[in-house]
């Protein structure tokens, strides 16, 4: 359940992409009341697309912080990037902007695995799982060198898809591809980890 409520602005992003292209000029002529400039039908989809994703992103803050009275510093990141990178597209009409917004939550959560790993000698992952498992020093290392690398290259691989395939293929990616690759890097180290913490339990 919480996977789902983690993913809740990318499905509705999806949801919404897919209602919008089904009538562009319905969704066109919703944001007319919306937004400013001229915008084409054509644009319609992910423009309509973005501001669920936004307001789904702060909806989700939300609930969190009425529930748990505080927010993981992750999601005000996430909240940070979608209002940054979606108001760019918004403003100029130019979904260049939303299509590098996952790219850059991957990297930066690459980039602070890796550099809290090389510089303050710091192992999140570690930080975030030792309570669950016990794992081997080495092992906690390689965790997370391998999340950080598996985020850098789902933040290549997110530009390639959209910049080698069209719009919709990109949004569809971004729901089942970045899912089911994440739910397959997890199935792999869930094998990788049970083995070492059978040793280890030896």
């Amino acid at each position: 359940m919480k996977f789902l409520f983690d993913l809740l602005p990318v499905i509705l992003f999806f949801v919404a992409y897919k209602f919008a292209g089904a009538d562009p000029e319905g969704a066109l002529t919703l944001l007319s009341g919306v937004l400013q400039g001229d915008i084409e039908a054509s644009q319609a989809p992910i423009l309509v697309a973005t501001i669920v994703a936004i307001c789904a992103t702060v909806l989700q803050i939300a609930i969190v912080w009425l529930k748990h009275r505080k927010v993981d510093r992750m999601l005000w990141v996430s909240l940070a990037i979608i209002v940054v990178f979606g108001g760019a597209t918004l403003l100029f009409h130019n979904p260049t902007f939303i299509k590098w917004k996952p790219t850059a939550l991957y990297w930066l959560f690459s980039g602070a695995l890796a550099f809290s790993a090389l510089v303050l000698k710091r192992n999140l992952i570690r930080n975030m799982l030792e309570a669950q498992i016990q794992l081997p020093d080495a092992v906690w290392s390689r965790l997370n060198l391998a999340w950080a690398a598996f985020f850098l290259g789902m933040g290549v691989l997110n530009l390639y898809v959209a910049y080698s395939f069209s719009e919709e293929a990109w949004v569809n990616f971004k729901l089942f591809g970045g899912m089911g690759l994440m739910l397959a890097f997890v199935l792999g180290q869930g094998f990788y980890l049970s083995k070492h913490m059978q040793e280890d339990a030896n």
